[in-house]
C-alpha cells in the first residue's frame, strides 16, 4: 500500500516515514519471536522471547493502531487492486492477531490458564497476516524498483531488520543473564554403587530416563503447583494425603532405619521408588545420610511431579516405572507474592505445551498403579529367593470389577480412589471418559483415599481432620461416588451377616456363624502389608439383662487383641521359621499364615458356645474352626448376639516397637460392618 510518488501522505505511512519503519522492526520482531514460541523448542531464550513478545506487543498496541488507521487513510480512496486487496486481509489479520493476543496476555497475567481457543487464534491470524503482508509489500517494492524509486525501500528494510535483531539480541542477552535454576544431577561422591552403575537406583525397580541422578528440587515444590490459583484444589487435597506423607509416615521412617543398620542403607533403596522418590533419585539414600531422606523427600513424598513426570510403568511391580525430569521454567521455584512467581505463571499458562507433557492419559489405565501397588522381594533383598507380597493390581485384574475391554462395566482403580469432585480447577474437565466431557467442571481426587485413618492425624497434617473424616466414612462404605453408582455396589465395603437357631436350650451348643462378603472392595480386603494391618470379628452375646455371656474379639488394656480372636492377617515367617513381626521384610522367605477376602467372596468364621445351664461354669477347648468359651449363668430369655467387622491400620506390637511403648500411641479403629440377631433360650424339651 504505497502512496504514489509526491502523495502528501507518503510522509505519515510511506516507506521513508520513521514510524513506517518502527512499526516495520516491531511487527517483524514480534513475528519472528511468535513463531519461536509456537514452533521451537522449549528453552530459557524463548521464555525471554515470550515476555519481550508481550511486552513489546502490549506497549505498542496503540502506536501500531494509530499507524494502521493512518495508512488505511491513505489508501482507502484509491481503486482495489491486489496490493491493496493483500493490504486489508492483512490488516485484518493483524487486527485479530491483536485482539487476541491482548485476550491471551489478560488470561495468562490475571487468569489461571488461557483458552487454547484463542491460542490457536493468535496464531492463526500471525500466519494469515504474513501470507498477506509478505507478497503486499514485495509486489508494492517490484513496482516501485521498476518506477526507479528503491533508495527509501532500501532504507526501511536495513534500518527494520537492524532494530528487529535488537530485539532478538536482547533476548539473547536477558537468557545469558538468567536461565532457571542450575541443576546438580549429581549422586554424592560417596554414593555406593552395590548393584553396578547400570542399577543405581536398585533393588528398587524405578530408574530415571538418563540413567542418572536427578536434583531433588526438579522433583520438589507442590506448592508451587496450588500457587495463585493454579491447582489450588488439587494441591489441598494432596497435603493430608498418603501420598503426600508417604516419605514422612513415622512407621516408614523407623523400619527403614531398622532394615539400614540391619540390612545396610543401600537396601533401603527397596523402599524408596514408591515411598520417597525424591530422596532415591538424589542419590539421598546412601551411608551416612540421616533418615536416609532428604528434606524434599520428607516433606513432599510422592510429590506433584515425582508423580506426573512418570512416563513409563510396567505391572511387575516394586516402581518398576522409568521418570523423566521436566523440563523447567524460568523462576519455577520462586514462592508465591514474588515477581519471579508472576512470571513464571504468566509463561505456564501462555506457553502451556511443557507443562502439558507431564503425564496425565496414562494415569486412567490401572496398570499405573500396578507399578508401586503391587510389590515382591527378592534374592537380593532376602538372600534367599522371590516372595509375593501385597499385590492390589492382580487381585484387581481377576476380579469381577475387571470387564476387560468394556469401561462402562469395569470399576477401575481411579474410579474408586480418585473420585470426581466439583472443581474450579484448571484441570477440570476431560473429553477422553466416556462417562465426561471437557466442561464437565470436574477433577478426579487427589486425596487418594483409602484406609490409612491414622498417620494424617498422627502427623497433625494440614486438613488432616476432613480427610480422617471422609476415610472413615470410605472404610464403613458411606462414601457415595455418583459416577459409578451403577456399576458399584451398595452397602458396606464388607457385608456382614449372623447365622444362628432360633431357640437354644440351657446347656446345648449354640452355633454362631459369622458370614463376611467382599461386597465393594477392588482387590483383596485388608489389603497393603498384612503383617502390620489388622482386621478382626468382634463377638458379643449378652442376656436381657445386659450381661455377658460371651465374647470374642476384645483388647486388652494395652489394646491387643485377646488370643483366640479370628482375624484377617498374614504372619510372613524368616528362613529360621521365625515370625517377622517388626516389617523386617528384608528377612521374609515366605507366609506361615494368610487370610483375606478376595472381591466378591465371603468366608465364615463359627463360634460353638455352650448355653448357660445354671451349672459349673465350662471349660474353654480350643479346635480347628470350632471353639467353645466359658460362659457365666444365664436365666431363660433371650440371648443378643452382636458381630462387627473391625478394622486398625497397625497392629500395637509394631506400633509399640516403632514409636516406643510409652508413647501411648495406638491406632484408631474403624468399625466396617456390624449385624446383630437374637437367639431364644428354652427350657430343655421345649
Amino acid at each position: 500500500m504505497q502512496s504514489p510518488e509526491g502523495s502528501v501522505r507518503r510522509i505519515c505511512t510511506g516507506w521513508a516515514a520513521v514510524l513506517a519503519r518502527v512499526v516495520a522492526a516491531i511487527l517483524l520482531f514480534e513475528a519472528i519471536s511468535g513463531l519461536a514460541i509456537a514452533f521451537g523448542p522449549f528453552h530459557a531464550v524463548i521464555e525471554w522471547g515470550l515476555l519481550v513478545h508481550t511486552l513489546v506487543g502490549v506497549v505498542t498496541l496503540a502506536p501500531l493502531a494509530w499507524y494502521f488507521v493512518q495508512h488505511w487513510r491513505d489508501y482507502s480512496g484509491q481503486a482495489l487492486t491486489d496490493v491493496l486487496l493483500l493490504g486489508y486481509t492483512g490488516l485484518i489479520a493483524l487486527a485479530v492477531c491483536a485482539v487476541s493476543g491482548f485476550i491471551v496476555t489478560w488470561q495468562g497475567l490475571l487468569g489461571t490458564h488461557t483458552s487454547a481457543v484463542m491460542r490457536y487464534i493468535h496464531l492463526v491470524s500471525t500466519l494469515t497476516a504474513l501470507v498477506a503482508t509478505v507478497p503486499h509489500i514485495l509486489i508494492s517494492w517490484l513496482r516501485r524498483r521498476r518506477a526507479g524509486f528503491t533508495r527509501p525501500a532500501a532504507g526501511w528494510l536495513r534500518q527494520s531488520v537492524a532494530a528487529c535483531a535488537c530485539g532478538l539480541g536482547l533476548t539473547v542477552v536477558l537468557t545469558f543473564a538468567y536461565s532457571g535454576t542450575k541443576y546438580r544431577n549429581e549422586f554424592p561422591k560417596d554414593y555406593n554403587f552395590l548393584y553396578g552403575k547400570t542399577r543405581p537406583f536398585a533393588p528398587s525397580l524405578a530408574r530415571t530416563s538418563t540413567g542418572g541422578a536427578f536434583d531433588a528440587r526438579s522433583l520438589a515444590g507442590s506448592d508451587t503447583c496450588g500457587s495463585n490459583g493454579c491447582h489450588a484444589q488439587i494441591y489441598e487435597e494432596w497435603r493430608p494425603s498418603a501420598h503426600r506423607y508417604a516419605a514422612m509416615d513415622p512407621i516408614f521412617q523407623g523400619i527403614q532405619n531398622v532394615m539400614a543398620k540391619q540390612n545396610g542403607p543401600e537396601s533401603t533403596r527397596y523402599c524408596g521408588g514408591c515411598h520417597d522418590p525424591i530422596s532415591l533419585f538424589s542419590g539421598t539414600k546412601n551411608i551416612f545420610v540421616e533418615k536416609l531422606t532428604g528434606l524434599d523427600g520428607y516433606n513432599e513424598g510422592v510429590s506433584c511431579v515425582a508423580c506426573h513426570a512418570i512416563q513409563k510403568t510396567d505391572i511387575q511391580g516394586n516402581a518398576n516405572y522409568t521418570i523423566t525430569q521436566p523440563g523447567e521454567y524460568l523462576w519455577q521455584w520462586s514462592r508465591e507474592g514474588t515477581a519471579g512467581a508472576m512470571a513464571r505463571n504468566f509463561l505456564i499458562r501462555t506457553w502451556p505445551a511443557q507443562h502439558n507433557r507431564l503425564s496425565k492419559r496414562m494415569y486412567k489405565k490401572p496398570e499405573y498403579c500396578a507399578a508401586c501397588h503391587k510389590q515382591f522381594i527378592d534374592q537380593e533383598v532376602n538372600r534367599v529367593g522371590w516372595v509375593q507380597l501385597q499385590n492390589q493390581y492382580d487381585n484387581w485384574a481377576a476380579s469381577h470389577w475387571n470387564k476387560k475391554g468394556d469401561a462402562r462395566a469395569t470399576v477401575e482403580c481411579r474410579e474408586c480412589h480418585m473420585p470426581l469432585v466439583a472443581s474450579t480447577d484448571p484441570a477440570a474437565g476431560d473429553s477422553a471418559d466416556y462417562n465426561r466431557s471437557a466442561h464437565d467442571h470436574k477433577h478426579r481426587s487427589h486425596r487418594f483415599l483409602a484406609a490409612n485413618n491414622f498417620v494424617p492425624g498422627l502427623l497433625r497434617l494440614d486438613g488432616a481432620e476432613r480427610h480422617l473424616e471422609l476415610t472413615n466414612r470410605w472404610l464403613r462404605g458411606e462414601f457415595d461416588i455418583p459416577e459409578i453408582r451403577d456399576k458399584w455396589a451398595e452397602g458396606p465395603v464388607v457385608k456382614l451377616r449372623i447365622e444362628t437357631p432360633a431357640t437354644v436350650a440351657p446347656g446345648q451348643k449354640l452355633v454362631v456363624r459369622v458370614i463376611l462378603v467382599s461386597n465393594k472392595v477392588g482387590h483383596d480386603y485388608p489389603t497393603g502389608p498384612l503383617d502390620m494391618i489388622q482386621s478382626w470379628v468382634e463377638l458379643r452375646i449378652k442376656d436381657d439383662r445386659g450381661r455377658n455371656v460371651f465374647s470374642s474379639g476384645q483388647r486388652d488394656e494395652r489394646n491387643f487383641l485377646e488370643p483366640g480372636t479370628f482375624l484377617f492377617k498374614a504372619e510372613p515367617v524368616d528362613q529360621y521359621g521365625n515370625l517377622i513381626d517388626r516389617h523386617n521384610l528384608w528377612e521374609m522367605v515366605g507366609v506361615r499364615y494368610r487370610r483375606s477376602l478376595f472381591p466378591g467372596y465371603s468366608d465364615t468364621v463359627e463360634y460353638n458356645v455352650i448355653c448357660p445351664s445354671g451349672g459349673p461354669r465350662q471349660t474353654s477347648r480350643n479346635a480347628p474352626a470350632v471353639r467353645e468359651f466359658p460362659v457365666p449363668e444365664a436365666a431363660r430369655g433371650t440371648l443378643h448376639v452382636t458381630a462387627t467387622l473391625r478394622y486398625r491400620k497397625i497392629d500395637q506390637f509394631l506400633l509399640n516397637y516403632v514409636l516406643g511403648e510409652k508413647s501411648g500411641l495406638t491406632a484408631p479403629v474403624a468399625d466396617i460392618a456390624s449385624a446383630t440377631t437374637r437367639v431364644t433360650v428354652t427350657s430343655k424339651g421345649e
